[in-house]
């Protein structure tokens, strides 16, 4: 069976609900218009579900001039694109300049979620870098975790269903694909075959992979409820794990530099990735284990 492009997510804000697309854009720090803005806290760090589940429940959606957010039981919200005040930000690692958003989306965000935050916004993408150990130095990164693309397959997902139907905490599955928030969704090859993919090509858009991707809480949180619980982690943990941490999915970097981007123009079919689109191979691993360490370049 050939292996399709399945799904494609974007997240406008770092940690809120996703928005499920037809087609999207690519760009070298990520698809258009995911994750170019962030919660911060007082001290300009970033506030994600880690640690406040709450912010699943927020809807962001572009407007045209900004976003549209609403959550249960708040009047909806729309905050244009700023041009003001821009300040020094701390996302994990990387320290960036972002600008900041209007007095009333601090409040009313801060009110949903019964604590102060900001809300900020990437105005230049060009100004953040993805871990210089897994990337080159032109490579760029919005605020995503940690690089511009997540991909994930319906076949591993199936195969860690099987896993949970089968463990201790049978009760807590199967969990949905949205668990892990990928950007991409793939079907039509093996279970976890992706961890030896090390270049692919989705319709005209080729991509690195580059790193694994390491799990964390966050995957224990229903994206629907907020609510907490043990799945799918226990089952990696005890199916997928290597170097104290559990895996699930590969992180990718598009083959496309800024300078080639800016040539474009924003609506370039070049640039554009579609649901069912072929995924091709370009480059696989004969390590069928996931990629924790930079490989040296051959």
């Amino acid at each position: 069976m050939p292996i399709e492009l399945s799904q494609i997510f974007r997240y406008p804000v770092k940690s809120t609900r996703r928005e499920e697309l037809s087609v999207a854009l690519v760009q070298p720090w990520g698809l258009a218009g995911d994750r170019r803005w962030m919660l911060v806290d007082e001290a300009g760090k970033v506030v994600t579900a880690r640690e406040v589940p709450r912010l699943l429940l927020i809807t962001a959606r572009e407007n045209g001039s900004g976003l549209r957010f609403n959550a249960p039981e708040m009047d909806d919200l729309e905050v244009a694109i700023p041009a003001g005040v821009r300040l020094p930000v701390q996302i994990w690692r990387s320290e960036v300049v972002a600008t900041s958003a209007a007095d009333s989306a601090h409040a009313w965000l801060s009110s949903f979620l019964g604590r102060r935050v900001r809300l900020v916004y990437l105005d230049d993408p060009t100004r953040r870098s993805p871990n210089p150990l897994f990337s080159d130095s032109a490579d760029r990164v919005s605020f995503a975790d940690g690089y511009p693309l997540l991909l994930a397959s319906e076949e591993s997902l199936a195969q860690l269903n099987e896993w949970i139907a089968d463990g201790p905490r049978s009760d807590e599955g199967p969990v949905p694909i949205t668990r892990f928030r990928p950007n991409v969704v793939v079907r039509g090859g093996e279970p976890f075959v992706e961890d030896q993919w090390r270049h692919i090509r989705i319709g005209s858009s080729t991509f690195r992979a580059v790193k694994a991707c390491d799990r964390c809480v966050l995957t224990t949180i229903n994206p629907e409820t907020a609510e907490k619980g043990k799945e799918p982690i226990t089952t990696l943990a005890s199916r997928r794990r290597w170097d104290g941490a559990t895996w699930f999915g590969v992180n990718l970097i598009p083959d496309l530099s800024v300078a080639e981007f800016s040539d474009q123009t924003a609506d370039s079919a070049q640039s554009q990735i579609r649901v069912g689109d072929p995924v091709e191979v370009l480059q696989m691993s004969d390590v069928a284990e996931p990629l924790r360490e930079p490989e040296a370049v051959s």
